[in-house]
């Protein structure tokens, strides 16, 4: 079972292709152990949560992000944070994917948050806010350890590539993590 590369689906909650948490997302793919493969989602895809909508079927965005999810043994959430909470973007495609409840894609499924942010707290209170989401999901949640990235901006070179060694290594270690706890489950 531990050859048997752990499949993970890596979702931004930024739709600006010079976020951060996109260049955290990209770093994660460039520094995942062997055994985890990430692949990541792009929420453009994904329109507004709407109740109407969903009950003629889901759009072809949502159709796909729930299927990745789906097809995916975890998933990787890089959040902001606005105005101390989660993002729309990130909390709109959490609506969607916790639906129909009960046989929604995120039931059961193990998830891991890390979000980078120029403010001093990382992205603290968004991640938390998500925490609670899965609770409802019924998602698995990693608690420890956590990716706040603070003052990210001085962490990204102009290209958006992770140039802080240290926190390269913590993104490492993050990542053996969140191998280690999609296992306990896929188990």
């Amino acid at each position: 079972m531990a050859d048997t590369p752990i499949r993970v689906l890596g979702v931004a909650g930024s739709l600006r292709a010079g976020s951060l948490n996109r260049a955290l997302l990209r770093a994660a793919v460039e520094l995942a152990p062997p055994g985890l493969v990430i692949e990541t989602f792009d929420l453009k895809q994904v329109p507004l949560y709407d109740g109407d909508v969903e009950a003629e079927g889901d759009p072809p965005g949502v159709a796909a992000f729930k299927a990745a999810i789906a097809a995916a043994d975890g998933v990787l959430f890089a959040t902001p944070e606005y105005n101390h909470g989660v993002p729309g973007v990130m909390k709109n495609a959490v609506d969607w994917a916790s639906r129909p409840p009960r046989t929604a894609p995120l039931g059961g499924k193990p998830v891991a948050l890390m979000g980078a942010s120029p403010g001093i707290t990382g992205t603290a209170r968004g991640q938390s806010q998500l925490r609670q989401a899965f609770e409802f999901t019924n998602s698995y949640c990693m608690p420890q350890p956590e990716v706040l990235v603070f003052q990210a901006h001085t962490k990204f070179d102009a290209e958006g590539r992770l140039t802080d060694e240290g926190t390269r290594n913590f993104l490492g270690t993050f990542l053996t993590a969140f191998e280690a706890w999609v296992r306990r489950f896929k188990a």
